[in-house]
């Protein structure tokens, strides 16, 4: 299902990226913190063959974005490995192309929508059932749904896979102001500030997912929240979410310290 960029679709990389100073220990920092979130992601199941993108833009260098590498599954990725792009589709630093779906999703993204800092895209299961289901796909019954409640969208008209500007450009206008699109029939997006709100947020969604399709399967009518305490502990969820979802990646690097260390290679 990996697809490349042809190369009528990239343009000469200016010169002045090729010496900038890419190699900083905020980019390094960076690398390392994505790097832990596509290896627990693996861990958890989140991933789908060598499908799926995390992006990043780096950090002080509005114009690119980290990415994963063509043909390379979330367990195989290291620091080292993740790819600089820049957003004509050219590889400025590092070994390896960009899937061209996630250049044509991400790029397209980050450069319409620059609050989108980090977009995370997955295929990952609960979410993605909620995703082909008819109407809204999250019932705001359950704690954990309500660190969403106000935060999403959903993008009702899948178009295939995205292998053009067009069809990136729709996706990140279908975003609107959300934080979080659920793409029916497809998956999930979800962008942030900083890797660890983006991480944080995609290990809750899927969290949130699968209790809801447990509680389905059930076959008992779910009970919802009312809408003002639902948005009254939606408040208070994501109150201080910054500090909490970095608390959350250190954890996350903490145990990849131990059991799969070469992740920040």
């Amino acid at each position: 299902m990996a697809h490349e960029i042809t190369a009528a679709a990239r343009h000469a990389a200016p010169a002045i990226l090729r010496n900038s100073d890419l190699y900083g220990a905020e980019i390094r920092a960076a690398r390392v913190d994505l790097a832990a979130c596509f290896r627990m992601a693996a861990r958890l199941g989140l991933q789908e063959g060598i499908c799926n993108h995390f992006s990043a833009v780096v950090p002080g260098h509005d114009d690119l974005f980290l990415v994963n590498p063509l043909g390379l599954a979330f367990e195989e990725i290291t620091a080292s490995k993740l790819l600089i792009c820049d957003f004509h589709g050219n590889t400025v630093a590092g070994n390896g192309e960009v899937e061209a779906t996630a250049f044509y999703i991400h790029a397209r993204l980050h450069l319409q929508k620059p609050r989108a800092r980090v977009a995370f895209h997955t295929h990952m299961p609960n979410a993605t059932a909620l995703s082909m289901l008819e109407g809204e796909p999250l019932v705001w019954a359950g704690q954990t749904a309500l660190k969403f409640y106000g935060r999403t969208v959903v993008d009702e008209n899948y178009q295939g896979l995205a292998l053009d500007n067009a069809e990136g450009d729709r996706i990140a206008a279908s975003m609107g102001d959300a934080d979080i699109v659920f793409m029916k029939n497809h998956g999930v997006m979800v962008i942030a500030p900083t890797i660890a709100q983006a991480w944080d947020d995609l290990y809750y969604l899927e969290r949130a997912a699968d209790v809801q399709l447990r509680a389905m399967s059930s076959g008992r009518h779910l009970k919802p929240v009312p809408a003002e305490i639902a948005r009254r502990t939606a408040q208070q969820m994501n109150d201080g979410d910054a500090a909490g979802a970095r608390l959350h990646l250190e954890s996350v690097k903490r145990i990849l310290a131990r059991v799969e260390p070469d992740f920040a290679d």
